[in-house]
This record gives structure tokens, sequence and C-alpha cells, in this order.
């Protein structure tokens, strides 16, 4: 048995250091349970923004998730976007890098932004509901409510 510890071998933080790092990184992302619990109360901050393509989002997105491509985000196509609000981006998760890219295109534009954790695959498997279509449609006491 050694007595070198892999996890150690890199290095430690400070607990303080921990802290820090660990408070910024929640500040720039949040998890499909914090999403839907603002979701379910229709919280007016809080905006989900879908920045995969049209069609994409219209295989199944998150209920009230509004479609905005990040390809297609500029100083222009955002000058609809109300400032006052908090843009959770986010794609189909991991192995996609749509959301963060949405994230740091709006955060140049001036908006505050989150990034959703696992995207659309970590939603789905905290078993939160799917819309299918083109509508946004609205998450209410864990059904989606939509004229799909």
């Amino acid at each position: 048995m050694s007595d070198q510890s892999a996890v150690k071998s890199s290095g430690l933080a400070s607990s303080a250091e921990s802290a820090a790092y660990l408070a910024d990184k929640l500040r720039f992302h949040t998890d499909a349970a914090d999403l839907a619990s603002d979701l379910y109360v229709q919280h007016p901050e809080i905006i989900a923004l879908d920045t995969r393509s049209s069609e994409a989002y219209g295989r199944g997105h998150i209920p009230g998730a509004i479609s905005f491509p990040h390809r297609l985000m500029d100083e222009a196509s955002t000058a609809q976007l109300d400032r006052s609000k908090v843009y959770v981006c986010y794609c189909d998760g991991i192995g996609c890098n749509g959301s963060t890219w949405g994230s740091y295109k709006l955060a140049k534009l001036g908006f505050t932004v989150k990034e959703l954790i696992g995207g659309l695959d970590f939603w789905q498997r905290d078993g939160h509901p799917l819309a299918v279509g083109k509508e946004a449609g609205v998450l209410v006491g864990g059904t989606v409510e939509c004229d799909c």
C-alpha cells in the first residue's frame, strides 16, 4: 500500500479558496431542480432559454422555455429581451456547448445569465416533463399545460 494519495497529488486548496471557488460556481450555474422550482411558481424574473436549433426545440423542450438558438444571438436579435430578467441557458447536455455559447453571448451583451448544469438531459433525468412543439408551454404542478 502506498503512502501517496492520488487525490492529494495535484495539491489541495485551502477551505477559504474552496469556498470562494464554489460560491463562484454557484453564481454561474443552476441545476434542474432549482430551475423547475422557479418555473413551477412562474417566478417573474427567471427565463429559460433553449439555445439549440428550432427543430430540436420542437422535438422537446423545458416547458416555458423560449427558443433562441445561440447561433442567432447578437445585439440586434437580443434587443427585444428584458435586461431585468435572469436568463437560464440550456442545450442538450454535457456533450453540447450551446448553453455555454448562449450564456457567453448574452453576458457579453450585458444580460444576467446562468447556465443549466446538464441541460435537457439532466432535466429529464430528474423526472421533469417536456413540452413538444413550437409553443413554450407552462410548467404547472408537475404537468405541462400547453396548446401544442
